[in-house]
């Protein structure tokens, strides 16, 4: 028979007992993500905080003080206050023989280097990439040499370059080109004919800016794990089908980034042009580009809302060449 505890044990065992604790209720995934999310917003805010402060500072302000300066008549150096001109400077941009003219050659002249720069020195920048891509003795060396023409400032380059390019026979291609055609190379104007001016212009600026796009390359080849290279070789595939399946896509990210920033490079093009032009004999028409229209604009003719205008006005059509450029080659796995 079972034995039965008597009643003034209960109070004793009830006693004994452990305690319960209460145990509160897991939070939600949904709310530790979005607690994450928040956070790490914040934490991005503050990282940023210092450029977005730089890039309203010299970028957003000056183009905002640009786009008022536009609406009015402003001239350098006169003594009379800025009138109103609404948006007359635009209609004299389009409508005006004395400047739509050289606006358009300029504007023509930028789109030409663009369409041949981008394409050559990014194409050039992922050969030698590719080429300095490999374990060998002193190849630090190597992309140093490579690299050097970035470090130097555009203006020493233009005066080197046209040391290089001058006319007379003391120019070095002439003298060059002379050595080997056993004196039957004539002296030629390199900078100043209509045909060659731009191309000189152009070559001179793939050589400057080559191993700067060339560097971030290198750093994206890097990134690609070897193993898939392995792997395609047990696949026997052949050194052209692993750059196709292996090399173009593990840097497709990295070479529209490359893309991009040399097109915001071409249309900006200015130092070059302005030193060769001043100092080297380059023709005018021929090379002229929409900065240094602006620039003489503003500083020769003393007409800074006629120079405004011609800012805003490329300023919005680089933007839309950019987002078209940007929308066509963006990586498929971009939303």
């Amino acid at each position: 028979m079972k034995s039965i505890e008597p009643a003034h044990a209960a109070p004793h065992a009830r006693e004994q007992a452990p305690p319960v604790t209460a145990v509160e209720p897991a939070r939600p995934a949904r709310a530790v993500r979005s607690v994450r999310k928040n956070r790490d917003w914040l934490h991005g805010l503050l990282m940023s905080t210092p450029a977005v402060a730089g890039l309203i500072a010299f970028v957003g302000i000056p183009f905002g003080y640009a786009v008022v300066l536009s609406f009015y008549n402003v001239r350098l150096g006169s003594p009379l206050e800025p009138t109103w001109f609404g948006i007359e400077q635009y209609r004299r941009l389009f409508t005006d023989p004395d400047l739509s003219g050289p606006f358009l050659r300029a504007l023509l002249n930028n789109l030409t280097f663009a369409v041949v720069v981008v394409p050559v020195q990014t194409g050039l920048a992922l050969g030698l990439a590719i080429l300095l891509n490999r374990k060998l003795k002193a190849i630090g060396l190597f992309r140093s040499l490579f690299f050097m023409p970035v470090v130097f400032p555009m203006a020493l380059v233009a005066v080197i370059w046209r040391l290089i390019l001058a006319r007379s026979d003391q120019g070095m291609l002439n003298s060059a080109l002379d050595a080997v055609s056993f004196g039957n190379w004539g002296a030629f104007d390199w900078l100043g004919d209509s045909a060659t001016a731009m191309a000189s212009i152009i070559v001179l600026s793939v050589w400057q800016g080559v191993g700067f796009q060339m560097v971030i390359l290198l750093a994206g080849l890097q990134q690609i794990p070897g193993e898939l290279y392995e792997a395609a070789q047990l696949d026997r595939a052949s050194r052209w089908q692993q750059f196709r399946h292996v090399t173009l896509p593990g840097i497709r990210g990295t070479l529209v980034f490359v893309a991009l920033l040399t097109s915001v490079f071409a249309f900006r093009i200015f130092d070059q042009v302005y030193v060769l032009i001043d100092g080297g004999g380059l023709n005018e028409d021929a090379a002229r580009t929409v900065m240094y229209q602006a620039v003489t604009t503003a500083f020769d003719q003393n007409n800074v809302g006629q120079a405004s205008a011609i800012t805003v006005v490329f300023f919005l059509i680089v933007v839309a060449l950019t987002l078209i450029q940007r929308r066509v080659v963006r990586p498929d796995n971009e939303d």
